[in-house]
């Protein structure tokens, strides 16, 4: 006859036997200005290292012609561009149809400037409604004692070393590393890199900035983060 476990041994064995998380984080996407074959990029990445969850680092959307740097008038109209944005954005979610999406600072430009208008959050849609996902949209998640965020406040090793946690950021589209820091506790701090497109007209406000580093990130149960560098 069999041995029955006790609750804790059970609780034990389930959380062992538990798939570990493998998590693949994507680049800031700035649809529908995004880098050629990126996506086919992020796919490939996540089954090639058997990913298991899917997490947007921000700014998936860019808002050009809201931005606050001066709009290229040579580019599409608020009303073309979100058309496109959105159809860039449906291949990326019928990718990947779950998936965690930290809210980016170009993401929040319509609301940003709803909000100085004086418009009530209520008359709002969400990024679901607009966008026709069905994400989970937030502006900080923790998983395996990871924080991610979008990053404008600083890098990712800054903040790891600020918060005395491991830390995964974007926005800093010249910036992909992986750190580790040793003390009380060993912590990493990971920028992403991005999919951004660097000839677009939408990115003509940081031509005289460094080339952007394409890739993506892949973390594996909070202890083990890597880089993937997209091929040029």
């Amino acid at each position: 006859m069999r041995p029955r476990l006790n609750g804790d041994i059970l609780k034990a064995f389930k959380k062992l036997t538990k798939p570990e998380r493998r998590l693949l984080i994507i680049g800031d996407v700035h649809a529908p200005y995004s880098k050629k074959g990126y996506r086919e990029f992020c796919q490939k990445t996540y089954v090639e290292n058997n990913c298991n969850q899917v997490l947007f680092i921000g700014d998936l959307l860019d808002n050009q012609y809201a931005s606050f740097h001066d709009p290229n008038p040579d580019l599409s109209g608020g009303k073309d561009e979100l058309e496109y944005a959105i159809a860039e954005i449906h291949k990326w979610r019928d990718a990947f149809p779950v998936a965690d999406c930290i809210v980016g600072n170009h993401d929040r430009i319509i609301a940003r400037k709803l909000f100085k208008a004086g418009v009530p959050r209520q008359w709002m849609k969400s990024y679901n409604e607009v966008l026709g996902t069905n994400w989970n949209w937030t502006e900080r998640i923790v998983y395996d004692d990871v924080q991610y965020v979008h990053g404008e406040g600083g890098t990712a090793s800054t903040k790891a070393k600020n918060d005395m946690m491991s830390t995964v950021q974007g926005h800093i589209h010249t910036q992909c590393y992986v750190q580790w820091f040793s003390g009380q506790k060993r912590i990493f701090a990971m920028q992403t890199g991005s999919g951004v497109d660097r000839d677009s007209l939408a990115m003509s406000y940081a031509k005289a900035f460094k080339f952007q580093q394409l890739a993506c990130g892949v973390v594996i149960g909070g202890h083990t983060a890597f880089n993937v560098m997209m091929p040029l």
